[in-house]
């Protein structure tokens, strides 16, 4: 196995850009004070995000990882803590969905750690989470983003059947990176996740992010692109690559906002319906406003399409 240790010619001075501001307001602290009194997680903190002071200071919005704070794979881009998983927290979604009514939530995202000692890979627990949601703040759109939950398409209908807002799961990577980066994760089956997840419940948009900055090509970007909309993927997100520690795959290239505005540009051209890209765009940032330009653009295209005369 190949070694994942970076050398020092490896690791690359972070460019302006990638500078934050951090704002620790008030409206941060409360948030974050609530998390732990209902003894939730974030992957907003266990991922360490870059975004997480401007979305829980000014946008009070946050992404709430559910089934554990440990997973069960350990992969090379990712901060999240593995090892042995906790025991399932039945009463985990009530509190969720509590805590979604007091902040008052607009949009939500909610993923979770890989459980692959699960046989439905935690895939009943997200839909109890959605219906609790539902059930408490009906006007609240719901966002969800698991893992590959081993390909099973009994898992990834328990999750459909509840009929989140959107469905979001991560290719990450291109395909020939895949097995450096991601642990115990296929290519093709997140694919066909996405795929079958879209042919479950078509009116449910589909989503996928990619991170950059891991050794991959212009050419092999594109083709993650084409992949995706072979699969009638919705809305993609792209973002840049950051270690979060030495023990993590190094950066290779930092990539220019221009570079995102370009590659931007391809994505909505080869029809998404939406696309964010920036070098601190992650998954779930702006997550309420990728959903409701991909709703316009939806009904903008079969506008447009009853408009075209029969030939």
């Amino acid at each position: 196995m190949t070694s994942c240790k970076p050398t020092k010619a490896e690791y690359q001075r972070k460019p302006e850009w990638l500078k934050i501001k951090l704002n620790t307001n008030d409206e941060y602290k409360g948030l974050k004070k609530l998390m732990r009194e209902n003894n939730l997680n974030t992957v907003c903190e266990e991922a360490k995000c870059p975004n997480i002071h401007e979305c829980w200071g000014s946008r009070r919005t946050a992404t709430f990882m559910i089934l554990g704070a440990i997973c069960t794979r350990a992969c090379r881009f990712c901060a999240v803590k593995t090892g042995l998983p906790n025991e399932l927290d039945l009463a985990e979604p009530e509190r969720v969905a509590d805590s979604v009514v007091v902040m008052n939530l607009k949009h939500v995202v909610v993923t979770a750690v890989a459980r692959d000692d699960l046989k439905d890979g935690g895939s009943e627990v997200f839909a109890e989470t959605i219906r609790a949601i539902r059930r408490k703040n009906p006007f609240t759109s719901i966002e969800v983003l698991p893992s590959d939950m081993g390909g099973i398409e009994q898992n990834i209908r328990n999750i459909m059947d509840a009929k989140p807002d959107i469905l979001n799961h991560n290719i990450e990577t291109v395909r020939r990176l895949t097995p450096r980066v991601r642990a115990r994760a296929k290519y093709d089956r997140s694919l066909e996740l996405l795929r079958r997840a879209k042919e479950m419940q078509p009116s449910i948009p589909t989503k996928s992010s990619l991170m950059l900055g891991l050794g991959e090509t212009h050419e092999e970007i594109l083709e993650v692109m084409d992949d995706l909309r072979a699969n009638n993927v919705d809305i993609m997100t792209i973002g840049q690559y950051l270690q979060p520690s030495k023990k993590h795959l190094p950066v290779l290239k930092y990539y220019s906002p221009a570079d995102f505005g370009e590659l931007r540009k391809i994505a909505m051209s080869k029809g998404f319906s939406h696309c964010e890209a920036g070098p601190l765009v992650r998954s779930s940032y702006h997550a309420d406003e990728q959903v409701n330009a991909a709703a316009k653009q939806r009904q903008l295209q079969g506008e447009q399409l009853l408009a075209t005369p029969n030939s």
